[in-house]
């Protein structure tokens, strides 16, 4: 039987490596839709290989240059580009599954439109949870949509988990996410003020885009899986803990109530966790090499920070702090951060004050319970106008805490 899937952010690095792991199981999985952000030239070499049914890119500029470009290469796709794109492949009734690796909030309204709709969703976008919390477990449930975390950590943490979720509150005593510690693990926290977006962005062990390799370099991309997981796994923030692991072989563990500790280990590819979760409960080759233990010189574990630099991954914290707030609070947390992230990497702002506009914009607003999504997009966007002005600030100011 072949299923269909539509890739939401098919030209970035999770969306390329789904569709490597698709290449190699023609006879199981068929391409209906795609989607990107700019990436026009990207995008038809995709279209030209796997041959959708629909693409959509983000603006009408470029959904334009590709469909001059599909109609020139006499391709049978069609571009979409109705103002509810997204959310129409996201849960078209043809589409059996769901990619959703769209970064950042943009990723949101489509992952929530596939879980309405009842798919197979494959969630790479963990700021659809940061920004929707129970909102998004309780339309997966009323739905009865199948949820398949794909961050390396997340899948480690299912596949390490009890069958039935119904026993995990009697038998898990904690679930324990693993950190490679980011670029700068053992630089001095002194310098950090002087790191640049090359620097923050070469990461040792995983190939990631741009933001996700600031916020490794940050451990702010740890705290929203912190938060994500106490959503994804219905945990208490006390019974979600984060070790340092700088060789990225245990992805994450699970400890029980018996103190037994329970692992998923493997080489650092995510076509590993997307195999996963496009075959589970089945497992099919993910063209990753294999781990070979005999190669393996050490695998070590670090906490988090010591009494030497305490102040290494201030931004960890947030995590805990946002999840003990009101509803919302993540999503004040995850706006600030895209924003800071942004500037940064725009040359706007320092690496060293990502955090001081992430902690500025929590303490300036204080959310009421959001319920819907228009309500979760209105925060989002109040959110983002205070850490605006947090922005503005920290550019006009030397000092860290702006």
């Amino acid at each position: 039987m072949t299923h269909t899937i539509t890739v939401l952010g098919s030209t970035g690095s999770i969306g390329t490596n789904t569709l490597d792991v698709v290449a190699r199981h023609p006879d199981r999985y068929a391409v209906f839709a795609l989607s990107a952000s700019t990436q026009v030239d990207a995008m038809l070499s995709q279209c030209a290989r796997f041959r959708p049914r629909y693409a959509v890119m983000a603006s009408a500029v470029h959904a334009r240059a590709l469909r001059e470009r599909i109609a020139a290469e006499g391709l049978p796709t069609e571009v979409v580009d109705r103002p509810d794109a997204l959310e129409w492949i996201s849960a078209h009734d043809e589409v059996d599954m769901v990619m959703a690796a769209i970064v950042g909030a943009a990723g949101l309204a489509p992952s929530l439109a596939a879980a309405r709709a009842g798919k197979r969703l494959l969630l790479a976008n963990k700021e659809a949870l940061v920004v929707g919390g129970d909102l998004f477990m309780r339309t997966v449930r009323a739905s009865g949509a199948t949820l398949l975390p794909i961050d390396s950590e997340h899948s480690a943490i299912f596949q390490s988990l009890p069958e039935d979720p119904a026993t995990w509150p009697n038998r898990v005593e904690k679930i324990i996410l693993t950190a490679s510690g980011g670029p700068f693990r053992t630089r001095s926290p002194e310098t950090l003020r002087d790191v640049t977006p090359a620097q923050a962005c070469a990461h040792p062990n995983w190939s990631m885009g741009r933001k996700i390799s600031v916020d490794s370099a940050t451990m702010m991309n740890k705290a929203l899986e912190v938060i994500e997981a106490r959503y994804l796994f219905g945990v208490g923030p006390e019974q979600l803990d984060v070790v340092i692991h700088p060789q990225s072989i245990v992805h994450s563990m699970v400890q029980y109530r018996d103190t037994s500790v329970v692992a998923q280990l493997g080489t650092p590819d995510m076509r590993v966790p997307i195999a996963y979760g496009l075959a589970w409960p089945e497992r099919i080759a993910s063209g990753a090499n294999p781990l070979d233990f005999h190669a393996l010189s050490a695998m070590t574990f670090e906490a988090i920070s010591d009494h030497r630099h305490p102040e290494r991954y201030p931004g960890l914290s947030l995590a805990w702090q946002a999840l003990r707030a009101p509803e919302g609070t993540t999503a004040v947390l995850n706006a600030a951060n895209e924003v800071a992230v942004e500037q940064f990497l725009a040359g706007g702002l320092r690496f060293d004050q990502i955090h001081a506009v992430n902690l500025a914009t929590l303490e300036a607003l204080q959310p009421s319970k959001v319920d819907s999504l228009p309500a979760l997009l209105d925060l989002d966007a109040q959110a983002r106008r205070v850490a605006w002005e947090q922005v503005r600030r920290c550019a006009s100011s030397e000092r860290v805490s702006c």
